[in-house]
């Protein structure tokens, strides 16, 4: 296939799954060499708003190092725990690794969970008020000291659809939203753009969807052998290097749950609840985007053939 002919607009594949859904096993048997429906020459943009942390492979799920290697992925490993990342920030480096892949003749498909991400990497950012400091310190010290979900409660009094979208640990977005409202006197969730994708690029969306108790049911086996892998040391070794609950990465599941108990196995349970809990909302942000391919999805051979098919009617 002369990938480079295939559309005047570069072409984007863009596959948004839950956690534990198998997309890991998906883009491996798709667009590595060594996959068995291996269709072209592609690298991966991980569009997981923790993946994008070092030192937290265990609690995020990291494609390893050998998969990697196998299959080129970006946006994984480039900042340290305590660094801010937001959507603009993912926005502007995914749109960046998307040329640089197409212009060594592969194509970029950009992968992940983080539904907000994908929402807005299709329809670009709504405008809203420019930030301003002086507030945004201000908040930021009333979650240091009333805490998160202080504010998150606020939030929903104010603007309750937005609130639904961001989870209780999510400082950034929580004082984000705060932020907007106190300065425009609209909510953020007021302020939207036309509902059409970019034209930057030339998109297709697909969408796996497994059966709900069966992906709770693999969400809490992965929780279990993420303990087994070594999750508590993880958590352990970033404690010692100085993070803690209000660093950004460690706000996430899977690291904020130890710092608010002591019993690993209420953690653990924590965990899986909370985990659960993200995969049912992870698919708020990514309803009723137009064109959008919906597989169920089982990771059996006739659902990864449909995805495949997808993929090549589109190119």
């Amino acid at each position: 296939m002369d990938i480079q002919s295939c559309n005047a607009k570069i072409p984007v594949i863009v596959i948004f799954a839950p956690t534990a859904s198998g997309k890991t096993a998906l883009t491996r048997e798709l667009f590595s060499p060594k996959g068995s429906h291996f269709l072209f020459k592609a690298e991966i943009i991980s569009a997981d708003s923790q993946a994008v942390y070092r030192g937290m492979d265990i609690g995020t799920a990291k494609p390893d190092k050998a998969f990697q290697k196998e299959l080129p992925h970006h946006l994984i490993d480039i900042l340290e725990p305590d660094q801010q990342f937001n959507v603009s920030d993912f926005i502007d480096a995914a749109d960046k690794a998307c040329l640089e892949i197409y212009s060594r003749g592969a194509i970029p498909v950009v992968c992940g969970g983080t539904g907000f991400y994908i929402r807005n990497f299709l329809y670009g950012i709504p405008p809203t008020p420019v930030s301003d400091e002086k507030l945004r310190n201000q908040l930021k010290e009333r979650i240091k000291l009333e805490g998160n979900k202080a504010l998150y409660e606020e939030l929903k009094k104010i603007d309750p659809q937005s609130a639904e979208k961001i989870h209780v640990n999510d400082a950034y977005r929580i004082c984000r939203a705060l932020e907007v409202f106190y300065l425009s006197g609209k909510t953020r969730s007021s302020f939207s753009l036309e509902q059409k994708l970019r034209d930057k690029f030339n998109f297709i969306f697909i969408v796996l969807e497994p059966e709900r108790e069966v992906l709770y049911q693999r969400i809490r086996q992965r929780v279990d052998m993420m303990f087994e892998l070594g999750l508590k040391k993880e958590v352990e070794a970033l404690k010692a290097r100085g993070f803690n609950k209000e660093t950004p990465g460690l706000k996430a599941i899977g690291y904020s749950e130890w710092f608010d108990c002591e019993d690993e196995e209420e953690i653990r349970e924590l965990i899986k609840h909370h985990s659960c809990k993200y995969a049912k909302k992870q698919y708020t942000y990514i309803r009723d985007i137009p064109g959008s391919s919906l597989v169920q999805y089982s990771e059996s051979e006739e659902d990864i053939n449909k995805v495949s098919k997808i993929i090549l009617n589109f190119l």
